[in-house]
């Protein structure tokens, strides 16, 4: 192997690792750590900068500072659990992720993509509020559910009704029998937080690139479910009032929806909802373009490369990112599989298949390093 030395100054570069979460095998973190060991293996005098990434997915809440907060609440499926958010005190700010309390892990063994509902997170926001939050800056992606929200809004004291009266059964299909919620019971503090949504996914809530259509298959929806699913969703938004072609509002199973109609009856407005690309949020407020502005070479990552990537993820952010940088670094993407094409210039790096008995770390690694030397080759290939 080619080791970069401190013989040549233009061989220790500033290599900028910022990778996203590898789907329930590494958080981020533990992902910028591993391949900037498998960097050093082969840059060993490199200035090596971490900036570990998300995009409102799993592992979104835990990139921000404040204190860990853990308590026990319900998974999709109803299922007591356990989940933890991230809480700010000084700026009153709670960060929680969807898929922290309603995510599909939890529900691996029992997908629930038209039963399931988000009220395990609507607890972690009421408990965020006892706790003196005011702003609510929620992860969407990685959602079992496909609710609308309403789970979120039982939880917070709404009861979504049919039209003799009777409450709802949990779940995204009952909701094509909605006709109006009792709010006599709302929780108005946690109610009337402001919410910032980070969506890893700027689609609809309904329709043919929407909410049910192109996530339900993945929460384990049929394409009869996918169907069901869409026209409450529907339902929901004609009862609401709330447009269903807004682009990110279908994320998480259209929880913007019924948070956008919750806020909107406390407030009168619009004025305390934004939804917005979670990897650029996270870009912004890691200082990504800072640590940019001086590297010779990026490396990011996610699990999958695949037709959803170039919408919004966190590899696409970074590219574009690093493109738009006056230092114009060199750029590898980290991925277990491409299932599409990356930008010209930037270079793929797939994970080995090392057998069952080599954990994901060793694979991370074993990529940071081979990422190292495609630098190495680019860098002298170019002089």
């Amino acid at each position: 192997m080619t080791r970069i030395t401190p013989e040549n100054p233009a061989s220790c570069p500033t290599i900028v690792i910022a990778p996203d979460a590898f789907k329930s095998t590494a958080t981020a973190q533990q992902a910028a750590q591993w391949l900037s060991d498998g960097v050093a293996s082969v840059t060993p005098h490199a200035h090596v900068i971490t900036s570990p990434m998300a995009d409102g997915g799993e592992g979104t809440s835990a990139l921000f500072d404040g204190e860990l907060i853990t308590l026990p609440t319900t998974d999709a499926a109803g299922r007591l659990t356990e989940a933890s958010y991230t809480f700010d005190a000084a700026s009153a700010t709670a960060y929680i992720d969807v898929a922290a309390a309603s995510g599909l892990p939890k529900v691996a063994d029992h997908p629930v993509a038209t039963t399931g509902d988000t009220f395990g997170t609507g607890v972690l926001i009421a408990d965020a509020e006892t706790r003196g939050a005011r702003r609510i800056v929620m992860g969407l992606g990685g959602s079992a559910t496909v609710d609308g929200g309403t789970g979120i809004l039982v939880a917070l004291g709404v009861n979504p009704l049919n039209s003799a009266g009777y409450s709802l059964n949990p779940g995204g299909a009952a909701l094509i029998d909605l006709a109006d919620f009792d709010t006599a019971k709302v929780n108005i503090p946690a109610a009337s937080v402001d919410w910032v949504l980070l969506a890893d996914a700027l689609v609809p809530a309904t329709g043919p690139d929407g909410a049910a259509a192109v996530f339900g298959p993945q929460k384990g929806a049929s394409e009869a479910d996918v169907d069901a699913l869409d026209r409450a969703l529907a339902r929901l938004c004609e009862v609401t009032g709330v447009d269903g072609s807004t682009p990110g509002f279908g994320a998480a199973g259209a929880i913007p929806v019924g948070l956008h109609w919750l806020s909107r009856l406390l407030h009168g407005n619009d004025d305390h909802v934004q939804v917005l690309p979670g990897a650029q949020v996270v870009a912004e407020a890691s200082g990504l373009a800072a640590r940019l502005a001086g590297a010779d070479f990026v490396i990011t990552g996610e699990g999958r490369c695949d037709s959803q990537t170039a919408k919004g993820k966190v590899v696409s952010v970074v590219i574009d990112a690093a493109r738009r940088s006056d230092a114009n670094p060199a750029v590898a993407v980290v991925s277990g599989e491409f299932r599409a094409p990356l930008p010209e210039g930037v270079t793929a790096v797939t994970l080995d298949e090392l057998g069952d008995d080599v954990g994901v770390q060793e694979q991370l690694t074993r990529a940071g390093a081979r990422a190292a030397e495609a630098y190495l080759r680019i860098s002298t290939a170019q002089g």
